[in-house]
């Protein structure tokens, strides 16, 4: 069964057939999803999920984009609901810089990434980490907030293989999504040929990164085995053998 390390279906985008939609999953070869929340709503969205559906599992955090406004008592909040039996992971947390380019919001973003992988360390649970044109800093705040003592993924990884290397010294895999399938994705099908197999997860990002053919579309989990063929072909293995590795690698991080 194919195992779904990152979707957001308590986005908006799913509000006309979400039930439909998964309630279909596991006819579908999808047998395990990890929600992951965005915001302190979504934490809430996200986690009812989870006690409606017996197969979706949670992971609470605040996106980098979502920060404003955070207070210390809103960790205190979020580390019970991580308390919860379905919440499996922190996240995601991390950085993006694509869209903010003001110094002043970029250190927020990293007070906040160190807070809440201090949170997990609390917890004891994975993160699962957001890096996006942020890959030295990224290193810099995980490397002095105690990373390299946790398990984790870095989601839509989208740096060199070089990078994965340094990511792959400690206990964190990397997510590869829809990207992996576009005809000028270089720079990733190069760092999927390079990373051993046991150390990749399958995920969608849904709503968003919609694989080929339906790039440009709402993603789903349905999707998955366009990304798992991707890293068959580049990999020389079985669709069927990604699917089953990625799957044990994802029950291993997330201890399900």
């Amino acid at each position: 069964m194919i195992f779904e390390s990152h979707a957001h279906y308590d986005d908006e985008a799913f509000e006309k057939d979400r039930e439909q939609l998964l309630s279909g999953l596991s006819t579908a070869g999808v047998g395990t999803v990890v929600n992951v929340a965005s915001s302190l709503g979504s934490v809430k969205t996200t986690l009812k999920l989870t006690e409606k559906w017996p197969f979706v599992y949670g992971a609470l955090g605040v996106h980098p984009s979502e920060i404003d406004g955070l207070r210390e008592a809103d960790m205190e909040w979020l580390k019970e609901r991580l308390r919860h039996p379905r919440a499996v992971a922190v996240g995601e947390i991390g950085l993006d810089y694509y869209w903010e380019k003001e110094e002043p919001v970029r250190a927020r973003q990293k007070e906040w990434f160190a807070r809440q992988l201090a949170l997990a360390g609390e917890v004891q649970k994975p993160v699962i980490v957001h890096s996006r044109d942020a890959m030295k800093d990224t290193w810099d705040v995980m490397s002095g907030n105690g990373a390299r003592d946790m398990r984790g993924v870095i989601h839509c990884f989208s740096y060199t293989k070089e990078s994965a290397r340094e990511f792959l010294k400690w206990d964190f895999y990397l997510g590869i999504g829809g990207v992996v399938t576009f005809k000028n994705a270089r720079a990733i099908k190069e760092v999927v040929e390079y990373v051993p197999l046991e150390r990749i997860l399958l995920e969608t990002d849904c709503p968003y990164l919609s694989p080929e053919p339906y790039r440009g579309k709402r993603n789903s989990s349905l999707n998955l085995p366009y990304v798992a063929q991707a890293i068959a072909e580049i990999k020389g293995v079985t669709k069927e053998q990604v699917e089953e590795t990625t799957c044990r690698n994802a029950c291993r991080l997330f201890g399900i």
